[in-house]
């Protein structure tokens, strides 16, 4: 994956939708009147690499569907599983196969079959269980590293595409406008804004 350099000199990761320096739209999109600025416009992993198996499998749990999707499996399972006393429960002196068929019919002989009797030690709930572990983990590296990346790196001094493409634009005109500036500061600073300066 070739790296993208923007007009200011820096060097933004493939997939960057705006630079990471200077905010200047990377890939210049007249529809598009807003930028993206989720995750500050930074590339996540999981919408960049598709190349080996490993990024496919992180595309694949980086997805929130699929962490929801394992989430309310996981719980279905979980609540069949409380339908029927689970083994531990039974007698133990009776065998398992026989106990559901004889206390519940062909639902408890059918339940003993899909092995809920013993569901929370099963192989496939584990694998569920460490699936919605796993989908955690790599949904909040997947997003939360590259937004931590784009905001320490951020400037003062921002592209004029930037700041157009952004939800609230205006432009005014004062006639003192050092003055303003000033003002403006001083109300930041007294809502405890940490105010930073470039080019003076």
């Amino acid at each position: 994956m070739e790296h993208v350099k923007c007009e200011c000199g820096h060097v933004n990761p493939h997939g960057t939708f705006f630079c990471e320096s200077c905010g200047k739209p990377l890939e210049e999109n007249t529809e598009k009147r807003l930028l993206d600025m989720r995750y500050e416009g930074s590339a996540r992993r999981s919408q960049t690499y598709n190349k080996t198996i490993i990024d496919k499998i992180w595309a694949f749990f980086s997805s929130v569907k699929v962490g929801v999707a394992l989430i309310v499996i996981t719980l279905i399972a979980s609540a069949i599983g409380t339908i029927f006393p689970q083994e531990m429960y039974i007698p133990p002196n009776v065998s398992p196969a026989e106990y559901y068929a004889d206390q519940y019919g062909w639902a408890g002989k059918l339940y003993y079959k899909l092995g809920f009797n013993n569901l929370y030690k099963s192989w496939w709930y584990m694998l569920l269980i460490a699936s919605i572990g796993v989908s955690l983990v790599i949904c909040s590296l997947d997003r939360v590293i590259p937004l931590y990346r784009a905001l320490k790196k951020q400037g003062v001094t921002r592209h004029p595409n930037f700041l157009r493409k952004q939800r609230l634009f205006s432009v005014s005109k004062v006639d003192d406008a050092d003055d303003v500036l000033k003002r403006v500061k001083e109300k930041l600073a007294q809502r405890h804004y940490h105010i930073r300066e470039e080019n003076d």
